[in-house]
């Protein structure tokens, strides 16, 4: 076979490995996001308290989030392959149950789950198509190709969600994993092949168990004391969530192979790309959630109409992650980073002009314009990132990107959803501590029902407020602190 001849074949290969892990991308990021619109059915049918609703939307997030550093030095020293087929069926697995969750708390066990399974998904399938593509150009065109199916997924979630629902019960939107997981464990040993890394440092176990309790309890603490007010139990669990967190970063500096290596946070421009990335994620998921029920339930539409109200912000968001690099290279990066925070802030803040009668131009306004923000964020944190790094620290600094961005998703629901939730509760009518359980009592007096849109909507505005706000003083921040030309 000739060199040509053998390059074609490679690269044949390369693209039909690359198209056999994308689905399985696509579906860790739906995942995140596809429970957006369906949460009033959802609601409705389990009646989860209000902390619990929030466990239901971010515990796969913060799975995923804390897990994907220990299961990329995992899947280095056991083999990526290995991991990403155990971790998808662990994936679908968890997706049946969700599907056929008859409580809460099973909902949220089986969504926990699912994110233990998508913690292998993702950094063993970057791995794996790297290594699939031996030529340099079109490795990065492939891992920009993985990159954007990620965005994508998070931006479509919400719509696919939207109108599964239209037609059929809330777990449809867990069953749609199923047949992907079927197919990827079919063709995945023909297509892919295993991947280990001759450098690695042995798991420590102590801190993945300090991060997990630390940030798990920190959460559990947050959302308790929005939902239902101070309590003994809350603000102890708080402190020691606080006290595992500050171990766990305390160990990070003192042991050879930590999960979290802080020393790269040394360098600004890798901070400011890290905290973009996290920032972007809180936001984008706060105003996601809490728009998608204000649009059902405040102003009264379908599910489906709901869905097509996201349809532009998703394909604007879409299509800058695709065409990023062509406008990251007409600003400079210095400026595109800057610009990706004035963008998301501009955005949230027409979520402002919402009121209880009309909202959807300032909806779509706002998703548009923000969207061009988080499709900068989502393409262009890791690369920078990366490229703020020395060369032999580059695995770890993207890592850590992919980590911001999952645990934004998650922090995003739990610090402005709690926010959110706590201006419900102190300005609504007290009947129940969501919207959507209010207006399900029966016999609801009209004067009350109103009262408690009032009371959301309030809430969403404190929230996606304080985001917007959050985003402009780091943007601003980095245009001051940042040099001129970021390296490439």
């Amino acid at each position: 076979m000739t060199d040509m001849a053998l390059e074609t074949s490679l690269n044949k290969k390369g693209w039909l490995g690359l198209m056999a892990v994308l689905p399985l991308v696509l579906l860790v990021a739906m995942d995140g996001s596809i429970l957006y619109l369906a949460m009033p059915h959802v609601t409705s049918a389990l009646t989860p308290t209000a902390d619990q609703a929030l466990w239901i939307l971010d515990v796969y997030g913060f799975v995923v989030g804390s897990l994907l550093i220990a299961f990329g030095n995992i899947g280095d020293r056991y083999g990526r392959l290995k991991l990403i087929m155990v971790g998808a069926v662990i994936f679908g697995v968890g997706s049946l149950g969700a599907a056929w969750s008859q409580s809460p708390l099973m909902l949220i066990g089986a969504r926990a789950l699912m994110g233990l399974g998508g913690a292998t998904l993702l950094p063993s399938g970057l791995a794996i198509v790297s290594a699939l593509f031996p030529d340099p150009r079109m490795r990065a065109r492939a891992i920009g190709i993985f990159a954007a199916t990620f965005a994508a997924g998070f931006a479509i979630g919400p719509l696919i969600g939207g109108m599964l629902l239209q037609q059929f019960e809330w777990g449809v939107v867990f069953l749609i994993n199923v047949p992907v997981v079927l197919a990827f464990l079919i063709v995945a040993p023909g297509l892919l092949r295993e991947v280990r890394s001759s450098t690695h440092g042995r798991i420590d176990a102590p801190s993945l168990m300090l991060s997990f309790i630390g940030i798990l309890l920190f959460t559990w603490s947050l959302k308790t004391a929005a939902a239902e007010g101070f309590t003994t139990m809350q603000t102890v669990g708080g402190a020691v969530g606080i006290i595992a967190l500050g171990l766990f970063l305390r160990r990070q500096s003192q042991i050879d192979y930590p999960l979290l290596d802080l020393g790269l946070f040394r360098d600004r421009i890798f901070s400011i790309a890290i905290l973009t990335g996290l920032l972007s994620l809180v936001v984008w998921s706060a105003a996601s959630y809490l728009s998608g029920i204000y649009l059902q339930t405040v102003l009264g539409f379908d599910v489906f109409t709901t869905a097509l109200l996201t349809v532009p912000g998703a394909a604007v968001l879409t299509a800058t992650c695709v065409g990023s690099a062509g406008i990251v290279e007409w600003l400079g990066r210095k400026t595109a980073l800057v610009a990706t925070h004035l963008l998301i802030s501009g955005g949230v803040f027409v979520l402002l002009l919402t009121s209880t009668e009309a909202g959807v131009v300032a909806f779509i306004a706002s998703t548009v314009i923000a969207g061009i923000g988080y499709g900068l964020s989502f393409s262009l944190v890791a690369e920078v990132a990366v490229s703020a790094v020395p060369a032999e620290r580059a695995g770890a600094a993207g890592s850590i990107a992919e980590t911001s961005n999952e645990l934004g998703n998650a922090l995003g629901i739990t610090l402005l959803g709690s926010l959110a939730a706590l201006s419900f509760r102190l300005l609504g009518p007290g009947v129940a501590g969501t919207l959507n359980e209010t207006l399900d009592h029966a016999g609801m007096a009209p004067e009350v029902a109103a009262q408690a849109k009032d009371a959301f909507l309030t809430g969403m505005h404190v929230a996606v407020g304080v985001g917007g706000l959050l985003t402009l003083v780091v943007g601003i921040v980095a245009w001051l602190w940042l040099p001129r030309n970021l390296p490439e």
